[in-house]
């Protein structure tokens, strides 16, 4: 076989060393370290840039540019993650919980390395992998059906037991309410409409994963540092050195190696992709380690783990895309789209006659994952200076580019009433310490578990019509059981470590009247969503939410339950407001103002205007600035939004304004 192989091989080799190919492959490094900085965009939005330039390009050239871009966003998305508190993309959420608390104790620096170090060795690993699978992948790939997909989701859902925070019930209420909100909109069987009319569209389609994500954590993170008015780093240096983060690594290497085999089988499957991996390794993290007590308050290993699966996973995701032409995820499925622009056809056609081209991609992979860990190790000491900033003057930046992003979820001005709503419900999660993490996981796997149900019951529901031994054998294959069993230990272990998982280190209370009148409108609002899901005519579109609603109710009366007979001194009355007095010189509803303010001018005026007014007025008043400084902020923000819209090729969100009459760009 080997021998087979090797001319092959040694032309893939050639074809990937030339100059030229290298520096196309630098090219989509640089470009996906560019995108990857920037908050909430992605890879998804970095290909899609790059597909208009695909036509007419040499095939092995348009391949290295996409994989470079495609490698280096899970390693340069670190940097908003850990320094800012803002999840680059949904593969780097987990990596917000530890890495953030470490830049605001002032090791940036450390994060960031042992980050970086951390997602080279997962991309080489699963460009490794990768490599064997070419051959190997198709009959494991054909061993998961349905059911398997069913509990690999159910696996990813038991994540939800390590992550509950102090009270397991409040992780069980948070997981039901991101899984009903989840389930707004179109129901993916049937098409009933859920908790949405007509009369209001944009709810049909649901809520989009980019302006869940940001609302839940950027807004939160943004709206509590800027009350502080402070740096990020509490102690404005940036601490350890990145020497001290690759012995972190060094030291947990073996951490590493296992992250970075779940993020291979987790990019493997095709559905899950990077909204579910990191999750994965980092309980994994938390459930293998001996001391458990640092988690969540910036263990380094809490940066490992996540960062080490992210990248394996953009090699195991390139398996069933080559293979079967079956994309693992959002960005995969735009891969494919590029391949079809190159003339390229994936799958075990392309495995047998163009295997030269074939390994091109993987080697170009393992290629990119240097270099990109390489210009991020050389510009992390400069991109961690912003930790030492005055959070004043990078906030109205933040929100701009964030309300950017929202919006090319769907190209709509509601996307940012959306993105200011959930925006909203993260600061009261995070305020009364509901596990915002458990939040995302409901909502992230809410659809494809509702698909997965549906799709592995009605088949088995004809094989049970014919036998019932058929209709078990289907349901509990070998591969189902043992992912049931690893659920299981996963349960039980995650609800021992669960109570040292804390997003905030102090936890004050303040009475019960405010937590309570906050559960119990989370209470209100599952329970109007169950009786949605009971008036649903179709049975396939009710039972899933219908189910889910049930349980987060019997979830949310023990949560009261205990609220009633405990002291007001109990962790189910945390409240993290008390604990801002003499910290935050401003207050809550004053700094969200603001915002409000820059949505509705955005209604009015359209984008371009509001963030005009919205900027000027931000520095002058807020970050007491001079007018000329201010007007000098406020140009360099509107010219680098501009920049990023033209480059995009796209529309900033219009107003009522632009309605009435013809505007010029980029006031359209």
């Amino acid at each position: 076989m080997v021998e087979l192989i090797l001319p092959e091989l040694a032309s893939a080799f050639s074809m990937i060393f030339q100059p030229m190919q290298l520096l196309y492959l630098l090219g989509g490094v640089l470009l996906g370290l560019s995108i990857g900085v920037l908050p909430g965009l992605g890879g998804i939005a970095g290909l899609a840039l790059l597909l208009p330039f695909m036509y007419g390009m040499e095939p092995v050239s348009g391949l290295a540019l996409m994989v470079g871009l495609v490698a280096v966003i899970p390693t340069s998305d670190t940097f908003s993650s850990v320094l800012l508190g803002i999840p680059g993309s949904s593969a780097s959420q987990a990596t917000v919980l530890d890495g953030f608390p470490l830049s605001k104790q002032g090791h940036a620096a450390r994060a960031l390395s042992a980050a970086f170090v951390s997602s080279l060795f997962g991309g080489l690993f699963g460009a490794i992998i990768l490599t064997g699978f070419i051959l190997a992948a198709r009959p494991l790939i054909l061993a998961f059906g349905l059911p398997e997909m069913l509990m690999i989701t159910v696996l990813g859902m038991s994540m939800v037991a390590i992550l509950a925070g102090r009270v397991p019930l409040k992780g069980v209420v948070a997981a039901g309410l991101g899984i009903m909100v989840g389930t707004i909109g179109a129901a993916p069987a049937g098409g009933s409409l859920r908790m949405s009319t007509y009369d209001l569209p944009y709810l049909v389609d649901g809520f989009q994963l980019v302006i869940v994500g940001l609302g839940i954590y950027a807004i939160p993170e943004i709206v509590s540092l800027l009350r502080r008015d402070a740096a990020i780093a509490e102690g404005g240096t940036l601490g350890d050195g990145w020497l001290r983060g690759l012995r972190d690594w060094w030291e947990n290497k073996w951490l590493s190696l296992r992250c970075a085999v779940i993020g291979v089988i987790v990019g493997v499957i095709p559905g899950l992709g990077g909204s579910v991996v990191d999750w994965l390794a980092y309980g994994s993290a938390v459930q293998t380690a001996k001391d458990r007590s640092k988690f969540g308050q910036g263990d380094i290993r809490g940066v490992i783990a996540p960062e080490s699966s992210n990248n394996a996973k953009e090699g195991g995701g390139l398996v069933p895309t080559l293979i079967f032409g079956i994309p693992g995820s959002g960005s995969m499925a735009i891969f494919l789209g590029g391949l079809a622009l190159l003339n390229m056809t994936p799958g075990p056609q392309m495995v047998r006659n163009d295997l030269d081209v074939t390994y091109t991609i993987v080697w170009s992979l393992a290629l990119a994952n240097v270099f990109g860990a390489g210009l991020c190790m050389f510009l992390s000491p400069l991109i961690a200076r912003m930790t030492t900033i005055r959070f004043t003057i990078l906030a109205p930046y933040l929100f701009m580019i964030i309300a950017f992003a929202a919006f090319q979820s769907r190209q709509s001005s509601l996307d940012l009433a959306a993105l200011l709503g959930i925006g909203l419900i993260g600061i009261l999660l995070r305020r009364f310490d509901f596990s915002r993490p458990a939040f995302l996981i409901g909502f992230v796997l809410s659809g494809q578990t509702e698909v997965f149900v549906n799709q592995a019951f009605q088949i088995a529901g004809a094989r049970f019509r014919r036998s019932a031994e058929a209709g078990w054998d289907y349901l509990a294959s070998p591969i189902s059981i043992g992912l049931l069993i690893l659920t299981l230990v996963s349960i039980v272990v995650g609800i021992r470590a669960s109570k040292n998982i804390r997003e905030n280190i102090s936890a004050p209370t303040a009475g019960k009247t405010a937590p309570l009148v906050f559960l119990l409108i989370l209470t209100g609002y599952v329970a109007i969503a169950t009786w949605d899901a009971w008036m649903v005519e179709r049975l396939q579109d009710r039972v899933f939410p219908l189910t889910m609603g049930l349980v987060t109710l019997l979830g949310a009366a023990g949560l009261l339950l205990r609220m009633t007979l405990a002291p007001e001194t109990d962790d189910a009355f945390i409240d993290l407001e008390a604990g801002e007095e003499g910290k935050a010189p401003h207050g809550l509803w004053s700094t969200l103002s603001w915002f409000l303010g820059l949505l509705l001018l955005t209604f009015a005026f359209g984008l371009f205007i509001a963030l005009t007014l919205f900027l000027l007025f931000f520095f002058r008043l807020r970050g007491r600035f001079g007018w000329g400084t201010s007007l000098f902020a406020t140009a360099l923000g509107l010219g680098f939004i501009c920049g990023l819209a033209a480059i995009l090729g796209r529309d900033l969100p219009p107003g009522y304004l632009q309605t009435l009459a013809e505007l010029p760009w980029p006031l359209t």
